[in-house]
């Protein structure tokens, strides 16, 4: 999600104020969960991925002024696709019983799932938290794509044991506290191996990091990938015609036996990104294709 443009609206910094080498020297790696084969998309054309979206890249279908759920989950059908990171903006952490209720049989009318949730701010306040995973527990979730604060992994560690929920520190671009794969790489040291990194690509590589070199450095501990390709760190990209190496980044994610939700996440055209999805999506389908071959 892009956090470089002031004129973006319902950018993702706005709901957060709301509510390998270096893998081996900062001893982390393959540490992985006991179910890490999961189920993925048997025969697909993005197989053995759970192809799928961050909603944020729909946050321009909007209704009375706001990201609607319906149509973002209208275009996503439309899409072929059937996994959701979900923006808050369209999944609200206040939603009460009857409105996840509700939720839920939109979700499965439309055919997907959600995988994750974000990116949320995880603080020092043990309540607040608490309160993100019992919404997360409530709706089946995965994992938390996040940003947390410096002192708040302590507390972390116990609730990502005790609602078997992990979180995945999310990159955003140049300036940001967890901008550097060796800034997430320290915070995470000795903490619980559910708390990890969710790889936003497009970030990494405005921050003239590797995302591949991501993929390496934190093994099993990756916890969402957003995929999404930028050229010269400056510009955002159809997959494929930016610096990202997509093949190599999906044999480092198969490798590991990546088993969460694999998400394009394209943040430009809001008002009608489809047809650039569908540009990306067949790029992506591509190189799974190379990636099965090898």
């Amino acid at each position: 999600m892009s956090s470089h443009r002031a004129n973006r609206n319902w950018n993702r910094r706005e709901v957060l104020t709301a509510g390998c080498a270096l893998a081996g020297s900062l001893g982390l790696g393959r540490t992985l969960r006991s179910d890490d084969s999961g189920p993925q998309d048997p025969g697909g054309p993005y197989s053995p991925f759970k192809m799928g979206l961050q909603s944020y890249s729909l946050r321009g279908y909007t209704e009375d002024g706001r990201p609607s759920l319906g149509k973002a989950l209208a275009a996503t059908k439309a899409l072929g696709l059937h996994y959701w990171e979900a923006f808050p903006a369209h999944v609200p952490m206040d939603t009460d019983a009857n409105g996840r209720e509700t939720l839920k049989r939109e979700l499965e009318a439309a055919g997907v799932t959600l995988a994750g949730y974000g990116v949320v701010h995880l603080g020092r306040a043990a309540a607040a938290n608490r309160r993100t995973f019992e919404f997360a527990k409530s709706l089946g979730l995965e994992y938390l794509s996040a940003d947390p604060d410096p002192g708040s992994f302590d507390e972390l560690d116990k609730l990502v044991e005790m609602f078997d929920i992990a979180v995945g520190i999310h990159n955003h671009g140049p300036g940001n506290r967890y901008a550097k794969i060796e800034t997430i790489s320290k915070a995470i040291k000795d903490h619980h191996p559910k708390i990890g990194c969710c790889i936003d690509t497009g970030h990494f590589l405005r921050s003239k990091q590797d995302p591949v070199h991501a993929v390496e450095a934190f093994g099993n501990r990756v916890y969402g990938v957003h995929l999404k390709d930028v050229k010269d760190a400056r510009t955002f990209t159809i997959l494929g015609q930016g610096d990202l190496r997509t093949v190599d980044l999906l044999k480092a994610l198969a490798h590991n036996k990546y088993r969460y939700c694999l998400a394009i996440e394209y943040e430009e055209k809001p008002e009608d990104p489809q047809d650039d999805i569908k540009a990306c999506l067949a790029e992506a389908a591509r190189a799974i294709a190379e990636v099965r071959k090898a």
